[in-house]
């Protein structure tokens, strides 16, 4: 029922920037915190930011200043705009969509929703 497709990746020089981009479905859009992870090989996997579906946004310390998470729901779409890459940034980043099911906000779970196939960035000169 719920689909996520991620696009925007790729390769970029250290300091650049890079929009990566979400299509949800639009009922997974309007009522599920929506939000960002990545990965890489033997590490484990990382929240980068996230937003509620009133539009209230977290983001992990290390990405303060650095990334912006954001909606167009007229497009159905999720943003994950990254400035001032670094090579430590590189890794697989996925979309991520879960519903609320009790009393707290579903992004404190997040992890468990759904989730894309992802996109791949890797930042290098």
């Amino acid at each position: 029922q719920v689909q996520l497709v991620e696009s925007g990746g790729g390769s970029v020089q250290p300091g650049g920037s890079l929009r990566l981009s979400c299509e949800a479905t639009e009922y997974a859009f309007s009522r599920y915190c929506m939000g960002w992870f990545r990965q890489t090989p033997g590490k484990e996997r990382e929240e980068v930011a996230a937003i509620s579906s009133g539009g209230r946004t977290t983001y992990a310390d290390s990405f303060k200043g650095r990334f912006t998470i954001s909606k167009d729901n007229a497009k159905n779409t999720l943003y994950l705009d990254m400035s001032s890459l670094k090579p430590e940034d590189s890794a697989m980043h996925y979309c991520v969509a879960k519903g609320k099911t009790g009393t707290k906000s579903a992004c404190y779970t997040l992890h468990n929703g759904y989730w894309g196939q992802g996109t791949q960035v890797t930042v290098s000169s």
